[in-house]
């Protein structure tokens, strides 16, 4: 069973997809952590992220240790993924690794921004995760504001707002909600409740985890 979890930057998606996970008993893969590692890796190595060229020749050769590194989940590593994601050439370099992922024996869940639509368009079950940017905003500003004082909350809504424009702009998979995606906005939910509504969706499309 392959379940597809999208949506754009703090939404929920990942917290809902680890949930899935785990019901369901299957793999995880946070697909935004193979772009994080390429934007991280260029940016370490002085590359420039806006340079196609670049960003696959040198950011493409990262290790995989990088992916358990905790300075991916820093925001400097999610503004570089957001830059370099946007280039044809490096979601074609990932391309073969996320559909291995998603084709492993038994099925898997992924989440990022075209699972549903690029990745795995045959998953067996697929939601896209969204919320109104100024709930987005103030979710990361919660997260961030203890390591990052100086971060006001009209810049984060701005980074978030940045971030869904080019998301949603580039011409090499844009972030789309697939036609047989069910929404989930979580504009108002806890994350109880999101993740209980995102089990009931797969269900729908499934059967119980206990068939």
């Amino acid at each position: 069973m392959i379940i597809a979890v999208d949506g754009p930057a703090a939404s929920g998606k990942g917290t809902i997809a680890r949930a899935l996970a785990a019901r369901f008993g299957l793999p995880h893969l946070d697909t935004g952590l193979l772009y994080r590692a390429v934007g991280w890796w260029a940016h370490a190595h002085g590359a420039d992220l806006d340079d196609e060229a670049e960003a696959v020749g040198v950011g493409c050769g990262f290790p995989p240790a990088l992916l358990d590194d905790p300075a991916l989940r820093a925001e400097a590593a999610a503004a570089a993924a957001s830059r370099v994601s946007a280039h044809p050439a490096v979601r074609e370099a990932l391309l073969a690794r996320q559909r291995g992922f998603a084709e492993q024996p038994g099925g898997a869940v992924l989440d990022g921004r075209d699972i549903g639509t690029v990745i795995a368009p045959g998953a067996d079950a697929k939601l896209f995760v969204t919320a109104t940017p100024e709930v987005r905003a103030a979710r990361r500003f919660a997260e961030l504001r203890a390591a990052h004082p100086e971060l006001t909350l009209a810049q984060v809504l701005a980074d978030i707002q940045g971030r869904d424009a080019r998301d949603s702009g580039r011409s090499a998979a844009p972030l789309l909600r697939a036609p047989d995606a069910a929404l989930l906005d979580t504009s108002e939910m806890g994350i109880g409740d999101a993740v209980r509504r995102a089990i009931a969706l797969v269900e729908v499309r499934t059967g119980p985890a206990s068939r």
